[in-house]
């Protein structure tokens, strides 16, 4: 649930056609490609929702229905949407579609976010606007997905030639696949060093963030975290055992958007002077850390595997304050310094289902502009 309020202040009468809020969210990526002489522009672009509400609109030109208008009451100085001096408050509550919308993510290449956009119109003015982003989580865990918890095992063998001679191998084994923030991920590592140098045992998180548009893919990776353990001799092997601890602000894996993924990998490899370092590389799913909220409901069980995973359940939340009612009008105060308060609220109060006050179209409703 989305809940809120569009607060309009007036210096002056205003004749207003009208006032709207939309709710929506969509993943867009952008880059541009020098071939030659020529400059091509990749761009792709996909829309999730767009949920348009209207607090009252232009009577000769109705932009919605009398379903969608909300009605300001009584009040003979809001005829012909007149507006007088003073500060309008018009409160809202919008819910998410249950689709499989993922995380809010930003780069230079690549977004998906989530926004309100509040506009008042008036005649022969050009409108007003106004935004605000929204940090939507998608709350994946373990228990919903059972495939995060298969535990990986890779084996890599290599035979040394030029400088160096012989052979080095190792086994790598960790728990799962998937990770929380904050977690850090054991490593057990076997060794097996039969050449004629020493070896020294590497560890790395890493990202792959994709963006994809006209068939093309841009790829951008960057390691995030790297560990190095003791040198081993050669002709000796040696039982290896690491931490590799996970930031607890990483950016989470984005696996369910079309045109934009963000993958995760550790690569364990040997380090060998003179010589191709022998690697493994093993997949890692990075989860948002689970919120401590004393009231939230348990998560809904997922049949997603680790190829969907990142798809939306119905999301947890902490239980906001929220007291829904209809537009409020405060009138200007001469010499008032105190600023506007949130009406009071009570704390237990659950968020207000998102057909309450017939304020809001049903789900399918979409606005359908690009």
């Amino acid at each position: 649930m989305v809940s809120g309020q569009v607060e309009l202040e007036l210096v002056k009468e205003c004749d207003a056609q009208t006032l709207s809020i939309k709710f929506k969210g969509k993943a867009e990526v952008l880059w541009t490609e020098r071939h030659g002489q020529t400059t091509v522009v990749y761009h792709s672009k996909n829309k999730y929702f767009s949920i348009k509400h209207h607090f009252f609109t232009d009577k000769d030109k109705s932009e919605c229905d009398d379903r969608e208008r909300l009605q300001v009451g009584d009040n003979p100085s809001f005829d012909n949407n007149v507006l007088p001096p003073g500060i309008h408050i018009y409160p809202f509550t919008f819910q998410f579609p249950m689709q499989h919308t993922p995380s809010s993510f930003h780069a230079n290449t690549g977004k998906i976010v989530y926004l309100l956009e509040a506009k008042l119109s008036r005649s022969m003015r050009i409108p007003k606007k106004d935004t605000t982003k929204l940090n939507y989580v998608t709350q994946d865990t373990m228990d919903n997905n059972p495939e995060l918890r298969v535990p990986q095992h890779e084996t890599k063998d290599k035979k040394l030639k030029l400088l160096n001679s012989g052979t080095v191998s190792m086994d790598v084994d960790i728990d799962k696949v998937g990770y929380y923030q904050g977690e850090s991920i054991q490593v057990f590592a076997t060794i097996q060093n039969n050449s004629s140098r020493d070896i020294r045992p590497k560890f790395c998180l890493y990202s792959k963030q994709s963006f994809f548009a006209r068939g093309k893919r841009r790829l951008l990776t960057k390691d995030l975290v790297k560990e190095v353990g003791e040198p081993i001799l050669p002709s000796s092997s040696k039982k290896v055992t690491q931490l590799v601890s996970i930031p607890s602000d990483m950016e989470p894996s984005i696996h369910n958007c079309d045109i934009l993924r963000v993958e995760h990998r550790l690569r364990v490899y040997l380090d060998i002077k003179y010589a191709s370092d022998p690697k493994i590389k093993l997949p890692i799913v990075i989860l948002r850390a689970q919120p401590v909220c004393g009231n939230a409901p348990p998560p809904a069980a997922s049949d997603f595997g680790v190829g969907a995973y990142g798809n939306a359940q119905p999301p947890i939340y902490c239980p906001m304050p929220y007291a829904p009612q209809g537009p409020q009008y405060i009138p200007p105060q001469p010499g008032a310094t105190t600023p506007l308060s949130a009406p009071a609220v009570n704390p237990s109060d659950p968020p207000p289902p998102y057909t309450a006050y017939g304020l809001y179209p049903t789900l399918p409703q979409y606005d359908t502009k690009p």
